[in-house]
This record gives C-alpha cells, sequence and structure tokens, in this order.
C-alpha cells in the first residue's frame, strides 16, 4: 500500500478494515475471521474498526475487540503501526435490536473495560458511537474529554453526527478529537456536509458501510447490478480496469478528499485484499467525472 492518511500524528494506511462482519451475527468462523484480519494486516493496512457492541445477540459486549486481540496476538509479522479504534456508546438487545447509552459514567465503565480487553494500554482511538437523545450531547463528550485526560484514550472521535455536533465535538476535545465516522457510499451520501466540514477541519472522515449500493457477488462476476441506471458506472470502470467494482468504489471515496479513510468490513481474505488495494488504484478525471454522476439514493443510516 503506497497511500497513506492521517488520524492525528498517526499515519495510517489509506484503507482501513471494518471488523464488524467477523464478530456479529452471520460472522466466519474463527479461523476464517483471524485469516481475514491477517491478510488484512499483510495487504499494508494500519487500521483496523471494532466497538464494544459488535457482538451476536445475548452475546457478551466486547467480542470483536478481543477478536482483534487474538488476530494480532498471531500475526507473524509486524503489529507496532497497527491503530486498533473502537467505540462505545451503543449495546445489542437479545433480539437483534440495537441501544444507544451516552450517559457518562457508561462511557467511563465502557472505556475503561474496552481498553482491558485490548491490552491494557491507552485506546489508540475511541469513538462515541452515536448521540443518546436522552443525554445532552456535550455531556457524553465531557465524558470522553475526562477519559482523553486521565489516559485511557489516545485520540477521540465521533460517530453518526450532523455538522453542529462534529463543532460542538471540536470546541470540547480540541485537536484530540481527529476522526468523524459517519454512513456514507456510492448509494448514500447523505453525510455530504459532514465530509466537507471535516477536509475544512483536517479531520479523518471513516465512512462506515462504504460498499452500499456495490453488490457483493460482483467480486465474483457479473451482477445485476451492473445495469444499475445510477451506479452501474462504477462497474463500467471497474470493467474497462479489470478491477472490482468494490475496488473503484474505495478508490473513488479516497478521491473525495484527502481526509476520507474508508473503513470497508470483509469476511474473508479475498475481500479485505481486494479493498487494501484500492489504495493503489488512482482514479483518472474522466472516471471520476463519470463516477460523480451516479446518484446516490440518500437512504436513512441505521
Amino acid at each position: 500500500m503506497t497511500r497513506y492518511r492521517r488520524l492525528g500524528d498517526v499515519r495510517v494506511g489509506a484503507v482501513g478494515l471494518g471488523a464488524m462482519p467477523l464478530s456479529i451475527e452471520g460472522r466466519p468462523d474463527e479461523t476464517r475471521a483471524l485469516a481475514t484480519v491477517h491478510a488484512a494486516l499483510d495487504a499494508g493496512v494500519t487500521l483496523l474498526d471494532t466497538a464494544d457492541s459488535y457482538h451476536p445477540p445475548g452475546g457478551e459486549p466486547g467480542e470483536g475487540e478481543l477478536l482483534l486481540g487474538r488476530a494480532l496476538a498471531a500475526y507473524g509479522g509486524r503489529t507496532d503501526d497497527v491503530l486498533v479504534a473502537t467505540k462505545g456508546g451503543r449495546g445489542r438487545t437479545d433480539d437483534g435490536g440495537w441501544t444507544v447509552d451516552g450517559r457518562p459514567e457508561h462511557l467511563r465503565r465502557a472505556a475503561e473495560a474496552s481498553a482491558r480487553r485490548l491490552g491494557g494500554g491507552p485506546i489508540g482511538l475511541y469513538q462515541l458511537h452515536k448521540p443518546d437523545p436522552a443525554v445532552p450531547y456535550a455531556e457524553s463528550l465531557g465524558a470522553i474529554r475526562e477519559l482523553l485526560d486521565a489516559g485511557t484514550v489516545r485520540l477521540a472521535g465521533v460517530s453518526n453526527v450532523d455538522t453542529a455536533q462534529i463543532l460542538l465535538a471540536r470546541e470540547i476535545l480540541g485537536d484530540r478529537l481527529v476522526s468523524v465516522q459517519n454512513r456514507y457510499s456510492p448509494a448514500v451520501r447523505d453525510s455530504e456536509p459532514e465530509l466537507r466540514l471535516c477536509a475544512e477541519l483536517g479531520l479523518a472522515f471513516l465512512p462506515w458501510s462504504p460498499l452500499g449500493g456495490i453488490s457483493r457477488s460482483s467480486l465474483d462476476g457479473r451482477s445485476a447490478q451492473d445495469e444499475d441506471p445510477g451506479l452501474g458506472a462504477f462497474h463500467r470502470v471497474a470493467r474497462a480496469r479489470g478491477v472490482s467494482p468494490q475496488r473503484v468504489a474505495l478508490a473513488w471515496l479516497l478521491a473525495r478528499a484527502e481526509t476520507v479513510l474508508p473503513i470497508p468490513g470483509a469476511s474473508r481474505p479475498e475481500s479485505a485484499r481486494d479493498s487494501a488495494a484500492a489504495a493503489d488504484l488512482v482514479l483518472t478525471e474522466r472516471e471520476l467525472v463519470e463516477l460523480a454522476g451516479a446518484a446516490g439514493t440518500g437512504l436513512d443510516a441505521a
């Protein structure tokens, strides 16, 4: 991987790995999960993103964090430059739903538990997973500031936020706020204002679900999505380049701004390697113009 991005004072590979598919329902077995993480590391990925709530319904908080710990411990190569990012402030219900808890006392406990699961040192990047409508956002951010001051957390980020919430986080956390993680993809571009603001402020913008609208099956061959009138451009460019539409989508995201750092999920080594290769795919101006005409759906974020 020859292209890099910044998270505050940390340099990471331009494409990260979203570890959610490795630890929630439908996850692969342990052998394949570890192989997927190792394939990403082999390909130059140095940002691994998880959350304490990434576990199956009825499971224990932190299963995803523990999985990454096992993957790093079993990896035969260098890991000192790997940044593990985790999130706190959400939970799971037994029926598969998601909860939000932004109470300062909960966030403090959650971060301390995440730090223990990740090895006991400061968490490289800790992200407030989602604003809690029952708690003033400034109070939740205040807990993150306390965690930074205490050394539990080295760098901070926020997720699922609007521009006003980003500016408030910047005011409360200062330059220790380094990232924003919102849903953004070829199909869902509602966070365009947040992406632009991050570029202006020098904050890393981490699109979650960055391959939205690009058929998963396209890696394995021709897909009905090829004929989609809005997103077919990604498939046309992919065919011309001899690469997957997913790789084109990630390269397009990287071209949106120097601060964009996509974190595509993967549940098999082949997908992790293909995503990482997007860092070396530089799209031409003509291709970018063609892709700019592909219409997003504006679907609501989950």
